[in-house]
């Protein structure tokens, strides 16, 4: 194994393990919340609150964390003694921002709760503003870390905002403050995490760095230019993830925002690995393509790739199989409305995991204006299908919106690594043809005991032995090595 391929793997144990963290801590507070503490009306409710800060959230964030970890990344190899000096100007830029976004927000919290046509939300973004201030700098600390590539600490800082929530939101809830308790419960969670977070960067990275004799000229405009397109691209990532739920509202009931936010939550549940790749890869391509070692960045992205689609294509067909089963026995009947919205969202899955292996590293390839146009575009065409969708076949429509525009988006990406990397499009071809027929065995093996689940028991029955059968043919299929496996856990 190569020195890279080595702190790859490093980086992707310490990024996977706090992404289970995370993942399962918001899988409790998920069916904690779904099941025994907030009826349909009430969750959907406070994610349709969290869906709106998220839009608001993109005007305070801009892209200045994700354009510093690239500048990060660069002068950490040629000029370290001007890291001190992005660190400053990043902060400084971020206060101002935030500021202004914040007062805004707070000062018309009444009049866009009207306007979104629901008051009693009015409460909920006011306390917004202090949940946006605090999730940003929890969210900067960690990809700051990224541009360190240090990810042991992106991960410990992501581990611990989805402990801290999930305590602290089921005890505001059980304190009897409900969906606003909730809201509270993030809020805490996630500025401990900031805390922590900015206190780590200050302490072991900012100290760390003697400065150079001036700030390099041209430095801070270029750290504000290449945030222009990561801010194109951040917004139309919350079109494509948050404005969704957020138009479900407008248009439907707060429970079929509770369909449509389970639905999501449970792809982001599965994506988690694919995220943890795609997060710890990703600087690795900023620093090859400085090298001039693009070949290296290729095989990287090519194993990945393939690697990621033997996963997530029988995962996807497998979760299409049984997601009635598993939505009905896990958060009850009143959640059956989630059923076709999660197998809709099973495309989504696929293709989210190439978007997670992709969109990071075309940021550090250079490629983030790029990557920005596209994903532009996809957006506005998501929401228009979203406004004609969601009012014709209801919280369905949305999904299936989500599924036709990022089909696009992911084809524009794969083009632009393509001229990046040159890939071997015939190699990839023939692996993704053998991953599909493993994926036809399996999801035979699974509809045949389909009928007989009536139970949990017998639901984990027939998951295990579509995971019994994928990773037999997989291994005789020579895609999975057991020694990579092996190497990965231990």
């Amino acid at each position: 194994m190569s020195t890279t391929q080595d702190h790859i793997l490093r980086g992707f144990k310490a990024t996977l393990v706090s992404r289970a963290i995370y993942m399962v801590s918001s899988a409790l507070l998920m069916f904690v919340l779904a099941r025994f503490l907030l009826d349909p009306d009430g969750y959907g409710t406070l994610y349709w609150v969290i869906g709106i800060l998220a839009v608001v959230q993109l005007l305070a964030d801009v892209g200045l964390g994700k354009s510093t970890a690239r500048y990060i990344s660069e002068y950490n190899e040629k000029d370290p003694g001007q890291i001190p000096y992005l660190l400053r100007t990043t902060i400084a830029y971020k206060l101002i921002v935030i500021s202004v976004v914040g007062s805004t927000l707070f000062l018309f919290h009444e009049e866009i709760a009207a306007l979104l046509g629901d008051t009693s939300a009015a409460p909920f973004l006011a306390v917004g503003v202090i949940y946006i201030v605090v999730n940003s700098f929890n969210g900067f600390s960690q990809i700051a870390f990224q541009g360190f590539n240090k990810l042991g600490y992106s991960a410990a800082i992501q581990a611990i905002s989805g402990v801290a929530r999930l305590v602290f939101v089921v005890a505001l809830v059980l304190a009897g403050f409900g969906a606003l308790g909730a809201l509270f419960g993030y809020i805490v969670g996630y500025t401990i995490a900031a805390a922590v977070g900015i206190t780590i960067l200050y302490e072991r990275f900012y100290r760390q760095y003697e400065p150079a004799e001036e700030y390099e000229s041209g430095l801070s405009r270029r750290l504000l230019e290449y945030s222009v397109p990561l801010t194109a691209t951040r917004s139309a990532n919350v079109v494509d993830k948050q404005i969704d739920t957020v138009l479900v509202g407008v248009f439907l009931t707060p429970a079929a925002v509770a369909f449509y936010t389970l639905g999501k939550q449970i792809t982001d549940f599965v994506l988690a690995p694919a995220e943890a790749l795609g997060f710890t890869i990703s600087p690795n391509f900023g620093e090859q393509k400085a090298a001039d070692q693009l070949e290296q960045a290729r095989e990287i992205y090519e194993t990945s790739l393939v690697k990621t689609m033997l996963v997530y294509i029988p995962a996807a067909v497998g979760l299409v199989l049984v997601a009635e089963p598993f939505i009905t026995m896990i958060f009850g009947g009143d959640y059956a409305g989630a059923v076709p919205v999660l197998q809709i969202l099973a495309g989504f899955i696929v293709l989210q995991a190439i978007t997670n292996l992709t969109s990071d590293s075309l940021d550090y390839l250079g490629r983030a204006r790029s990557r920005a146009i596209a994903k532009g575009g996809t957006s506005i065409a998501n929401f228009g299908l979203n406004i004609l969708l969601i009012p014709m076949i209801g919280v369905i429509g949305a999904a299936i919106a989500t599924v036709i525009t990022h089909t696009v988006y992911v084809a524009v990406n794969l083009y632009i690594v393509h001229s990046e990397l040159s890939l071997r499009l015939e190699s990839l071809g023939r692996s993704i043809a053998m991953i599909c027929g493993i994926t036809g065995v399996m999801a035979v093996a699974v509809l045949l005991v389909t009928p007989l689940v009536s139970n949990l028991f017998m639901l984990f029955a027939a998951v295990g032995l579509g995971g019994f059968t994928w990773a037999v043919l997989a291994v005789v299929s020579g895609l999975l090595d057991p020694n990579e496996v092996r190497a990965a856990i231990t």
